[in-house]
């Protein structure tokens, strides 16, 4: 599993120039480097399946908004480096996937994805994900960790349920954003900030199918209460399961639950588990 030490360059780690990132703008891809930040390239261990490959920011120090796509947002310095950084949830969050994958033909949604370790380690599967965060330079980061691990191209979308940008910030520019109703929704450590007007909770809601699941792992966060009390308003119902696991030679400890919600009115019965896909198996959309 990935955790604060997996940050820091070690044997295996390779610190990269931030020309080497593909950059992605309006569709089109550049090769012009963006200056202001490093990156590091590292194999990560997910419990239950092969390592992945994961090109990320060397640390969060990184900061790089030339265009000022992430202030547009409402990004700013010290929250900009967050998505691209290796985080324990993330881990545990992939190596759930592996081990109690979806149904294939159920459609999923990796929401505030970051690296997106989880959408990578379903699309290994073949499972039919997308994945979605707000930051500008997430789907150049996911584009260069799929050829890194030889994957082919995954579906992203931009999502953000904080959808107000701060005053005086420029316009962003246009985005594909999530649409659509899916089958299953997960996500990991997304409850560090204090949502008063509960609208992570409402993006869930609106993108949730009539019977639609949600997987969050959360390192114990103290918003987890109220984040649970904003599910049951729009209709959710939760079951917690602890993921502590203590230090070993190859892990380090973590303490955590998975946090999983299900509709009210949605069928007991749980998804059927898939047949095995072939290693690589990819989807186009």
């Amino acid at each position: 599993m990935v955790g604060a030490a997996a940050l820091s360059r070690g044997a295996a780690g390779r610190i990269l120039q931030h020309g080497d990132l593909a950059a992605t703008h309006g569709g089109a891809r550049s090769r012009a480097p963006m200056p202001g930040y490093l990156t590091l390239q590292q194999d990560v261990a997910i419990d239950g399946g092969p390592d992945l490959v994961i090109r990320s920011l060397i640390d969060r120090q990184q900061y790089a908004d030339p265009l000022g796509e992430a202030a547009a947002l409402g990004i700013g310095s010290a929250a900009w480096p967050l998505f691209g950084l290796l985080w324990p949830s993330g881990a545990q969050l992939a190596a759930h996937m592996v081990a109690r994958p979806p149904a294939l033909g159920l459609t999923v949604l990796e929401i505030g994805c970051g690296l997106a370790l989880a959408s990578l380690a379903c699309h290994r599967l073949g499972v039919d994900i997308t994945a979605s965060d707000r930051h500008p330079l997430a789907e150049a980061f996911l584009r260069a960790n799929l050829a890194l691990n030889g994957l082919g191209p995954l579906r992203y979308r931009h999502g953000d349920w904080n959808v107000a940008a701060p005053a005086g910030a420029a316009p962003a520019r246009p985005r594909r954003r999530v649409a659509g109703h899916f089958d299953l929704i997960i996500g990991s450590d997304l409850l560090y900030e204090r949502d008063a007007a509960a609208t992570l909770a409402a993006f869930i809601g609106l993108h949730a199918g009539p019977a639609g699941e949600v997987r969050i792992v959360d390192p114990d966060r103290g918003n987890r209460p109220a984040f649970n009390r904003q599910m049951a308003e729009q209709g959710f119902e939760l079951r917690e399961e602890r993921l502590d696991r203590v230090a070993t030679a190859g892990a380090e400890a973590y303490k955590g639950r998975l946090l999983t919600y299900r509709r009210r009115d949605a069928q007991d019965e749980a998804p059927a588990a898939p047949t095995a896909s072939p290693p690589h198996a990819t989807r186009t959309s």
